[in-house]
């Protein structure tokens, strides 16, 4: 895991995924990456580790759908180390948070918000709903 601390920080990316010999860096915002892995590419995140500049509940349900098999994050939310933990993961951090914070600062990431309450087997098309919505407000 090491490794890919080490990449994740020299790089600045947002998250990096080994798999087997392959390593490969992403830098979209989010959860988009592991939307579109998860969509596309589910084999490439099956036992594979990952490590991630901020983890929430988001991404932590997209990690344990997809099979992710090792977590580190800098930042790891409460009930994203709840769901991890619930699905058998194991997960380390920088730092433990209540909840991620919204990149103004001043509010709950709205993801965050979406998944809170909702129970994992009914969590993706929360976020589906939430990635395909924040694409079409990119469109326009």
């Amino acid at each position: 895991m090491q490794t890919l601390i080490d990449i994740l920080h020299a790089e600045g990316c947002s998250c990096v995924i080994r798999n087997g010999a392959e390593i490969r860096t992403f830098r979209q915002r989010g959860v988009a990456d592991l939307y579109d892995l998860y969509l596309n590419e589910p084999a490439f995140l099956k036992g594979a580790d990952i490590a991630d500049k901020v983890v929430g509940k988001g991404a932590a349900a997209l990690m344990r759908l997809g099979g992710i098999r090792r977590v580190y994050a800098d930042v790891l939310s409460e009930p994203a180390a709840t769901l991890l933990k619930e699905g058998g993961i194991p997960t380390s951090c920088g730092r433990q948070v209540p909840h991620i914070v919204n990149r103004r600062g001043d509010g709950f990431c709205p993801l965050e918000t979406a998944c809170m309450d909702v129970p994992f087997d009914r969590i993706f098309p929360v976020i589906r709903q939430f990635v395909e919505r924040l694409r079409q407000n990119a469109q326009s």
